[in-house]
This record gives structure tokens, C-alpha cells and sequence, in this order.
């Protein structure tokens, strides 16, 4: 005879979200957010509560995450909530903007560039970075409540948030998390985890992009270390939310996980590249290039899992995560490069000593404007691209949550109605 427990449906897979890092970029993951919110909508899904009980974030990503996991007990609201802070952004709420400002911080870095570091011994100048991102301290009091985050992990909305960072004093990748009492730190070759309380120091910290805003100090151990952008020495990206127990993983990327061959001459030149070039492209490795091999590798292992014999299995270490990855379908430099110009003018004056010009036509020179773009002008039109992209892996995104696609049901076709996402899909819906 069978026991009760035997008619129990399984259980759900435990789900995560993984934010990655990227400055203004970040703004993407705020569309495909809101996207994910309307998709379980409209597949009646409401009642599940919130879909993410696992969030873990890195730089930009991390603050997203945080907000997120602070209003895990309503997941459509504090969705809501994020999408009109970011779709009324401005620099000066991130970092000082106005003249005075820059001329005691990235005046100063411009001098050292062009005349020497022999200043630093004569006049004593110690830069720390090229922006002050000041505003940030008092923006996330307002943005992210972490003394909320406690409750909900009692009250099970959330099971664990993880946000990373880079010691510049050990070399470590550290991943601070706080969650459920079971779950078990672990450690890895020059990276490990550490159970904490999250502060917002731990996200001003983790967002740090390195030389551009300055190093935050945390306690870790018994001693101070200065961390910077969790992006950095970065070799596994999913690694964490694996950790914490997600058997299924939404990866939202900030850049193009592979560039299209056939685009690939578009933006070449045969000039000497800028300094602003160079600054991009060393940006984009940290922040993109360890996400697309990490996504590969998951992959690779999951392929190889399935291979094996469901009884050898348990034998190994390994187990298969279904990943679903939602990335831009197009270039954010390119994005970037029409609105150079809405940086506040002191900005745009600093960032012109490197080689950053306000042609659109000059999209390698905007990668390093496209993390600082804090401005309506860009973050919209990403938030935009965001949601697109999320609408268009619709069914995915159904199939991965094990959601009722309402795109599937037969009679969507028989009315004539358009489909819910085309509905949605208004690119002036969040200008």
C-alpha cells in the first residue's frame, strides 16, 4: 500500500538568479526583470510567491540583487520599485558630477597622466579614484533595506543572497552571503565564501569598478581589507548560486556573450587605440569575458552528466543545473555611444581627456562611458532592450520556471488576438 508521501508531487527544483556586474548596464537586468514579473503574471504563477529564493549579485548586479532580496515577500512590487528608480537616474545620484567635485578627483588623475607621478612625491597627492561615488552611500539607505533581509530568510521568502567582491589586500575573491543557518561556506583556489551580515558596504565595496570608484573597506576575519569590484579575478560567475543550493539558474549578462562575425570589421580602425579604448576593453574583461566561459563550462558539465548512468551519479560530485542565460541582443557600447553626450558636462570633459568623444559613430570610445552613463537617456533605452530580449525567450522562460506558457495555449491563435508579449512589447512603454 502506498504512504501518503508517495501522491506528494516532487518537489520544485530550488531556483536562482544571478545578476552579473557592469556600471550603468546594470540597467538591462532591471528590464528583463520587469519582464519576468509580466511572463509569471500572465502564466497565473502569482501565487507561488517569490520565484527567486536564492539571488546572488555581483558590482552593479549585487545592488540590484539586494533590492530584490529585500522585498522577496513581493516580488511584483519591489520589481515595480526598482524599474522607477533606474528609469530616473542621474550621475550625480551615483557619483559627484559637478565641476568642483572633478577637479578634486579626476582633475587629479589627469594631471598625474599628463605631467607624472613625480607630483605625488612634491605635492603629496594621493588619488584614489577617478570618481567619488558618494551619492551611492546615501542612494542605497533609500534603495536597498537590508535590515529587512533577516526576517525574510526567517519567514522563508529568501533562502540566501550572495554578493561578491576582490581583495586588493589578500588577492582573495570573496563571496559574502547571508541565508538559511545550513547552509555551508566553501573554498576554492583563490576564491572561497564567508557567512556575514550584508551591509551596504559590502555592495559599495562590490560595485567598486577598479581606478574609477575607491576601494571600501570591510572586517573580514579580525582585520580590515579594502575590497573592489566583485567582477574582478572573477573565474566562476555561477559558482556561487551553485554553492547555495540553485538547481536551476536565470543568468542575466550585461554584454554580448559572443560577438557576430559578420559585425566583427564594423568598429575596426587602423588608428592607434585611446586610452578610452583601452580602458573599455580591459572593462569588458572583467566584467563579460569570465560570465561566457563560465555559462560554457556549466554546460559542458551538464552534457557530460547527462551521459553518465542515473546510478553512477551519485558517485560524483558533479550534478546538472539547468541554466537559462539572458543576455543583450545588441551591442551596449554602440547604445552607449548616442548618449555620450547626456553625461553632466564636467564628466563628459573628463572622460574627453581619455579619448571619449560624443560621436555616435564612435562606439569603441563609449565602452568605458557605458558604465558610468547614470543618465535616463541610456538607462531606458537598456531597461527597453531588457525587457525585449526577456519577451523574446517568453516560452524559455515558461519551460524553465515549469510555468503555463500562454503563447502555447491553442486559443490565442483561433482569436486572432495578439500574442501577451506583443501586447506588452511597446517600446515607449517605459519612456
Amino acid at each position: 500500500m502506498l504512504n501518503a508521501a508517495s501522491h506528494r508531487p516532487p518537489l520544485a527544483p530550488t531556483t536562482a538568479l544571478l545578476l552579473t556586474g557592469g556600471g550603468a548596464r546594470a540597467a538591462y537586468q532591471v528590464g528583463v526583470l520587469e519582464a519576468i514579473a509580466d511572463i509569471r503574471k500572465d502564466a497565473g504563477a502569482l501565487a507561488e510567491g517569490n520565484p527567486f529564493p536564492i539571488i546572488a549579485g555581483t558590482s552593479a548586479g549585487a545592488i540590484n540583487a539586494s533590492a530584490l532580496a529585500c522585498g522577496s515577500d513581493d516580488f511584483d512590487g519591489t520589481v515595480r520599485r526598482i524599474v522607477n528608480i533606474w528609469k530616473n537616474f542621474h550621475a550625480d545620484q551615483i557619483y559627484r558630477a559637478d565641476s568642483l567635485s572633478m577637479l578634486r578627483s579626476g582633475a587629479t588623475w589627469m594631471t598625474l597622466l599628463s605631467v607624472g607621478w613625480l607630483l605625488t612625491k612634491l605635492w603629496r597627492i594621493r588619488p584614489r579614484s577617478l570618481l567619488d561615488n558618494a551619492p551611492l552611500a546615501e542612494l542605497l539607505k533609500q534603495l536597498v533595506p537590508l535590515e529587512r533581509l533577516p526576517y525574510l530568510i526567517r519567514k522563508g521568502h529568501m533562502q540566501a543572497l550572495a554578493v561578491t567582491a576582490s581583495s586588493y589586500s589578500s588577492g582573495e575573491h570573496i563571496t559574502f552571503y547571508e541565508g538559511d543557518k545550513r547552509l555551508l561556506p566553501w573554498v576554492r583556489s583563490q576564491r572561497r565564501s564567508v557567512r556575514d551580515h550584508i551591509t551596504h558596504a559590502h555592495l559599495l565595496a562590490s560595485s567598486a569598478i577598479p581606478f574609477v570608484f575607491p576601494a571600501t573597506p570591510l572586517q573580514i576575519d579580525g582585520r580590515t581589507e579594502y575590497f573592489g569590484d566583485g567582477s574582478m579575478r572573477q573565474s566562476a560567475p555561477v559558482a556561487p548560486a551553485i554553492h547555495l543550493g540553485g538547481e536551476r539558474i536565470l543568468v542575466v549578462g550585461a554584454g554580448r556573450m559572443h560577438e557576430p562575425k559578420n559585425e566583427a570589421h564594423l568598429h575596426t580602425t587602423s588608428s592607434y587605440p585611446s586610452l578610452a579604448q583601452i580602458a573599455g576593453h580591459a572593462l569588458s574583461n572583467i566584467f563579460l569575458d569570465a560570465l561566457a566561459v563560465d555559462v560554457e563550462r556549466v554546460r559542458r558539465i551538464n552534457q557530460t552528466m547527462s551521459l553518465v548512468p542515473h546510478e553512477l551519479r551519485s558517485a560524483s560530485a558533479l550534478r546538472p543545473v539547468k541554466l537559462l542565460l539572458i543576455a543583450p541582443s545588441q551591442r551596449l557600447d554602440a547604445i552607449a555611444a548616442r548618449h555620450v553626450g547626456d553625461l553632466p558636462a564636467a564628466v563628459r570633459t573628463m572622460l574627453g581627456g581619455v579619448g571619449v568623444s560624443s560621436s555616435a559613430a564612435d562606439v569603441k570610445g563609449a565602452a568605458l562611458a557605458s558604465y558610468l552613463l547614470f543618465e535616463p537617456g541610456y538607462t531606458v533605452e537598456l531597461m527597453a532592450l531588457g525587457y525585449a530580449d526577456a519577451m523574446r525567450q517568453g516560452a524559455e522562460v515558461c519551460a524553465f520556471f515549469d510555468w503555463t506558457d500562454p503563447q502555447a495555449l491553442p486559443h490565442a491563435a483561433q482569436v486572432g488576438q495578439p500574442s501577451v508579449p506583443e501586447r506588452r512589447m511597446d517600446p515607449l512603454r517605459l519612456r
